[in-house]
């Protein structure tokens, strides 16, 4: 796909995020059973729940454009992935490795954050208003994630590991 536009840049972006948002599908369960603390098993099975929310969300944005909702790889979501299945295969310490796991989920949180607040600049931008509604529902949520990643952290999995 050449990208010459800015609506080109949109379905572009929205392909790479929809790629991103079902390879953290697949991921959250692996991570949730590496986790000991239960409050970080419980945010991440409730994240996992978000997350399919947000790819139907995103399938509607695909829809009211007329697109299909296809992805297209997102290499920094391959990348994020990555890293954290190598992190975690060398951690053996469970509090470490919960902090690890705080870690690695916001660096997934910072990216979606970034990637949805972009994309509803670009919907409000391009006229349009129910990709816009959506986007900002989704980019609420993962504001909400990362802040309830960070109180778990600072209350008390930093200071176990």
């Amino acid at each position: 796909m050449t990208i010459e536009t800015l609506d080109d840049l949109f379905l572009h972006t929205l392909k790479d995020v929809l790629y991103a948002e079902r390879k953290i599908l697949r991921a959250l369960p692996k991570m949730e059973r590496k986790a000991t603390d239960p409050k970080l098993k419980a945010a991440l099975s409730s994240h996992r729940e978000e997350t399919e929310t947000h790819i139907i969300r995103l399938e509607e944005v695909f829809e009211g454009l007329g697109k299909a909702a296809r992805g297209a790889k997102c290499d920094a979501m391959v990348g994020l992935i990555e890293e954290a299945e190598g992190l975690m295969s060398e951690i053996e310490d469970t509090g470490t490795m919960d902090a690890a796991i705080i870690s690695l989920a916001q660096a997934v949180e910072h990216y979606e954050i970034a990637r949805y607040g972009t994309l509803l600049a670009w919907a409000k931008q391009l006229g349009h208003p129910q990709a816009a509604k959506l986007l900002k529902e989704t980019l609420s949520e993962e504001y909400v994630a990362d802040k309830a990643l960070s109180q778990l952290a600072e209350d008390r999995l930093n200071a176990a590991a």
